[in-house]
């Protein structure tokens, strides 16, 4: 009897001490570092750019319209203004139209680059024997400390970069 209490106490003591493997990865470094959302930044920072320099050509328009109709009196004045407060309003309407559709698109690609990343990371941790990959974030961080060599941000996003390339 003793004998099997002393083995159970070895046993316990022996899996007690077994570590599991774990890491961290910063969530803002992989997601701002990543090839694929410096690609995505880049085109919707050239759309905004375009978008912004149409809206100023149609707003010259609009301006040079304006200043002729004022230029206008009695009747015809009002009617022309009526006119142009119909096309002027259209046209703001049209931008926002414009500039929700490609936020949201926007939106929808980033939302897929995380799901893409979260997938990414549980892959790396199953295929690496981890037991636990924690993620955080500098301004909410869920870690207050851990070594550096459990960060596997760079290994991440290392990772991502080349499968974003193949």
């Amino acid at each position: 009897m003793k004998k099997i209490v002393g083995l159970i106490i070895v046993v316990l003591a022996f899996t007690s001490c077994q570590q599991q493997k774990t890491g961290y990865v910063d969530n803002g470094k992989i997601i701002n570092e990543i090839k694929e959302k410096i690609e995505l930044e880049t085109k919707y920072t050239n759309l905004d750019a375009e978008f912004k320099k149409k809206g100023d050509s149609l707003g010259q328009l609009f301006q040079a319209e304006y200043a002729k109709i004022n230029s206008y009196t009695g009747s015809k004045k009002e009617k022309e203004m009526q006119v142009f407060n119909q096309k002027a309003q259209a046209f703001q309407q049209q931008m926002q139209n414009d500039q929700q559709s490609y936020q949201k698109k926007y939106q929808v690609e980033i939302d897929s680059l995380i799901v893409k990343v979260k997938t990414f990371v549980s892959d790396y941790g199953k295929s690496n024997g981890y037991d636990y990959i924690f993620g955080t974030v500098e301004t909410s961080p869920s870690i207050m400390f851990a070594k550096e060599e459990n960060d596997l941000s760079q290994k991440i996003i290392e990772g991502l970069n080349t499968a974003f390339n193949k």
